[in-house]
């Protein structure tokens, strides 16, 4: 009896991301889907390749085929956006003087409550669209431009709708500590107060966070703040990630893991003791090249160290208004080659198996193996290694998300 798929990739070079040390390449691959699952991988070879039938089969044109890619830390729902700011910070302004200014985070606030919810999600499907056409298939989306229990919910409302739409998975992370409110610029554990009492517990009613972040930093929140958070996650049963260790060393990382955090992001504070907590909480170290470059940071993040204490490393673009307006995760590929000195290997990795893990959905995602979801990116490149070579151009010719063709630049 022939064995009967809803739809055959046959005639591409296979990029499994399966493996540690090597981009776990199938030569002449033909990808086999049920549904939304890889029901099987062959070589062209293979003597049960006959054996084969299907409704609806793609012809690869011996292109590279990777997972779908994943960005794993994106601010994609806010209103308005900081161009100004960037140019007061040309003139000679710090980031952190125009935060205490009143700027930074604090006006994207005011911005995103002044925007109504549908065009808050007019504003961020564009941006999302992007990124789905260079293969992103899964996206972390963070609240945190409300700081009050109204738009905090109306930005994970559209997070949430935006999954409907596009097809793309949503992992919806709140961020209400992410600054204080002028409401609250003096009372700072008020505010946390809040957070923990108010809206934690009244968006986790409505179904509308799968994680818990913080910014763990010297104008953002202390370890004792962080930690009150953290602290009502877990009572609510949350997991938990954090912004640490991007301007200075406060010790967030090993906090964080103390509460066994997917991630900790930034890190370009972080010490190699701080690397050995996060080998043993098996946290991932998410690097955001995107904001090290634009906020003209010189110092890196300790690579050496996590590569020698093997800790998964992924990779995002921060996506966001103040520190990282990038709408593509290709070019954080070649910063994180060309600025942290990753290889084009480590990089990919960063974008695939461990952007999942950042996630906690590497279970169904982020390699491509037998069993796991038929997330998968068709490019037109002679090796994965350009991926994060060429700077510009796009290479992405379909991308599948549940084993449907979402995009198709052949058609």
């Amino acid at each position: 009896m022939p064995e009967i798929y809803d739809l055959i990739i046959h005639n591409v070079q296979l990029a499994s991301m399966n493996e540690q040390d090597s981009y776990g390449i199938v030569e002449n691959a033909v990808i086999c889907i049920k549904g939304q699952t890889i029901a099987a991988i062959y070589n062209a070879n293979d003597s049960n390749i006959t054996q084969l039938e299907t409704e609806e089969s793609i012809d690869g044109k011996g292109y590279w085929m990777t997972p779908g890619l994943i960005d794993c830390h994106t601010h994609l729902v806010y209103g308005g956006n900081r161009a100004n700011e960037f140019e007061m910070r040309l003139n000679g302004a710090s980031y952190e003087e125009l935060a205490k200014a009143g700027g930074g985070i604090l006006s994207t606030v005011k911005a995103t409550r002044e925007t109504d919810k549908d065009e808050l999600f007019k504003l961020a499907a564009k941006r999302l669209s992007y990124l789905i056409d260079e293969g992103v298939t899964s996206i972390e989306i963070k609240s945190g431009y409300g700081l009050d229990l109204k738009t905090e919910q109306k930005m994970l409302e559209v997070a949430k709708e935006l999954a409907d739409y596009s097809t793309v998975e949503v992992s919806k992370t709140f961020l209400g500590a992410h600054a204080v409110p002028k409401e609250y610029k003096d009372d700072v554990d008020g505010y946390v107060d809040l957070v923990c009492n108010e809206m934690i517990p009244k968006l986790q009613g409505l179904n509308l966070i799968d994680c818990v972040d913080a910014f763990c930093e010297g104008i953002g929140f202390n370890i004792e703040q962080t930690n009150k958070v953290f602290t009502k996650a877990s009572e609510l049963g949350l997991p938990v990630k954090l912004h640490a260790e991007q301007l200075s060393n406060l010790g967030g990382s090993v906090l964080a893991c103390q509460y066994n955090a997917w991630s900790v992001d930034h890190l370009e504070y972080l010490t190699e003791q701080d690397v050995l907590a996060l080998k043993q909480s098996k946290t991932v170290a998410t690097l955001l090249p995107g904001a090290f470059y634009f906020l003209s940071e010189t110092k890196l993040p300790p690579i050496n160290a996590l590569r020698k204490h093997q800790v998964p490393i992924a990779i995002a673009t921060d996506s966001n208004p103040g520190s990282s307006p990038c709408l593509s995760l290709l070019l954080m590929l070649n910063m994180a080659t060309t600025l942290f000195k990753l290889t084009p290997l480590e990089a990919l990795r960063g974008v695939t198996v461990n952007a999942a893990k950042a996630l906690n959905i590497d279970d169904r995602v982020g390699s491509i193996e037998i069993g796991k979801q038929a997330d998968l990116v068709l490019w037109d490149i002679d090796s994965p290694a350009q991926l994060s070579y060429q700077i510009g151009g796009n290479p992405c010719r379909k991308v599948i998300k549940k084993g449907a063709l979402i995009l198709d630049k052949d058609s």
